[in-house]
């Protein structure tokens, strides 16, 4: 079993654009999205993925991701999530010797910019770079699957 161990964090300002080593662009939709197990479909320009992913304890949910035929994934986003389509470019940056990702969301999300940082455990300590703000691990609006529902424009001036 698969485990992911995420903190998510607004950001300060612009200027890790300075880093990013690549980028792609992602659109992923939402086959199941309950409490208790979420169903991801993700497609980028080369290649598709099907993720399962569990309950979230803290920073961590056990996670299964496979890759899948860009074809067969495309029809499931059209299928059963053409609505919800969640849209972002995803930026990589090298900080300290961590893998940090940098999503800037378009369309009914555009205008949040979110980093992330995946750990080996919830204990370790990673070196939060100048450009990382507030964290928003445990606020789950900044989920993805919450924001293919309910998506950022509709509440980021609460």
């Amino acid at each position: 079993m698969g485990i992911e161990i995420e903190r998510k964090f607004l950001l300060k300002n612009d200027s890790w654009r300075d880093y990013y080593t690549k980028k792609i662009e992602l659109r992923q939709g939402y086959l199941s999205a309950s409490k208790d197990c979420t169903v991801r479909v993700r497609v980028s320009d080369k290649e598709a993925w099907v993720t399962i992913k569990g309950i979230t304890h803290n920073i961590s949910c056990s996670e299964f991701e496979y890759l899948i035929p860009k074809a067969d994934a495309e029809s499931m986003l059209l299928e059963f999530a053409a609505e919800n389509i969640v849209k972002k470019i995803r930026y990589f940056i090298d900080h300290e010797g961590s893998e940090w990702v940098v999503d800037e969301f378009f369309g009914r999300n555009r205008g949040l910019v979110l980093a992330e940082i995946e750990l080996s455990s919830e204990d370790v300590i990673c070196e939060i770079p100048a450009w990382v703000g507030k964290e928003v691990s445990e606020d789950h609006r900044y989920k993805n699957s919450n924001l293919s529902q309910n998506p950022y424009l509709k509440w980021e001036n609460e």
